[in-house]
């Protein structure tokens, strides 16, 4: 099975191009972005070797199907899914923060929590909670946006608007629509036997008005349990099961990696790809109930981007 990794387009009116972890940002000239979900697959803030073949068609569907269910919330940034692999949107000015957002206790906020913390972003966390634990109401706990190779960092609330990353106005903002959207990511999940875990939701402005922008509640984006033995595994402090990324980085740190300086990516076999690419199909399968349908495996998949996209900048004219 084929894998886009890397992209370089010269659509009509580009004007500039980012390379970003996963997502090849095409800028054109008529205040529209060429958002390309690739196959690359990052951990860590590293990005790893090999692409998994289909993970951007599924990131994209995924992303393109919560943006129309959520767009009665808050404005978001989409316009059209030409191709499998690409929606074409609004150019916003991104805010140089993610707004993280968690409904349980697992992952990095659990390790943290382990280890003896007690606050994560200013957020202050109750004693003698269990890992997987739900919230008594979910918790925003932000981060940086870091570039490529650096580290995304903790920030509150207070310093993101004391350091002028965002205005508090502005914020406020941020918040209400990150709790709302959470709140709906958590229906739609629970209506298909899931449990919206945490996610992340990056935003950004066009003129005076806040977009919601890039993915939302994929995989990469998001942690989902199954609902069905939560409390069973809870309550033996078993493993959840569940869909996300997280059985990538548990399969990283498996093999002695953590993105620190030093540390080798381990070898990714084909069987290692393909067992990811399984479970992006499931994912995709059970948030969205519909079977996935991978566009073309065997075709250029670059060459397909490229008349698809050209074909509806012509057509948008």
């Amino acid at each position: 099975m084929k894998s886009l990794t890397k992209t370089d387009f010269n659509f009509e009116g580009q004007k500039a191009v980012y390379h970003g972890k996963v997502r090849d940002v095409y800028t054109l000239d008529n205040g529209l972005l060429v958002m390309v979900a690739t196959d690359r697959i990052s951990a860590f803030d590293v990005i790893l070797p090999k692409g998994i073949p289909f993970k951007g068609q599924i990131l994209n569907q995924i992303a393109a199907k919560f943006l129309d269910e959520t767009k009665d919330i808050c404005p978001n940034w989409k316009l059209a899914t030409p191709d499998p692999n690409v929606t074409v949107g609004v150019a916003c000015k991104g805010f140089p923060v993610e707004m993280i957002v968690r409904g349980y206790l697992c992952g990095s906020a659990w390790r943290a929590y382990k280890s003896g913390v007690r606050e994560i972003c200013g957020v202050k966390l109750p004693e003698g909670m269990k890992e997987n634990q739900k919230f008594p109401e979910p918790i925003i706990t932000p981060t940086t946006k870091a570039e490529i190779g650096e580290h995304d960092q903790d920030i509150s609330k207070e310093e993101i608007i004391a350091q002028g990353l965002v205005s508090a106005e502005d914020y406020a903002v941020l918040e209400k629509y990150t709790i709302a959207l959470f709140k709906r990511g958590t229906e739609i999940a629970a209506s298909k036997g899931l449990i919206l875990v945490d996610t992340k939701y990056e935003f950004g402005k066009n003129g005076d008005k806040i977009y919601l922008m890039d993915e939302i509640h994929t995989p990469d984006s998001s942690r989902y349990f199954y609902a069905d033995g939560y409390d069973e595994k809870f309550a033996k402090g078993e493993p959840q099961k569940q869909l996300s990324k997280e059985f990538v980085r548990e399969w990283l740190m498996d093999n002695g990696f953590q993105g620190k300086e030093g540390q080798k990516v381990p070898e990714m076999t084909d069987e290692v790809v393909n067992g990811i690419t399984a479970r992006y199909v499931e994912l995709y399968e059970g948030i969205t109930g519909e079977k996935f349908d991978g566009k073309e495996e065997s075709a250029d998949i670059a060459e397909r981007i490229k008349k698809n996209v050209d074909n509806y900048i012509k057509s948008s004219k």
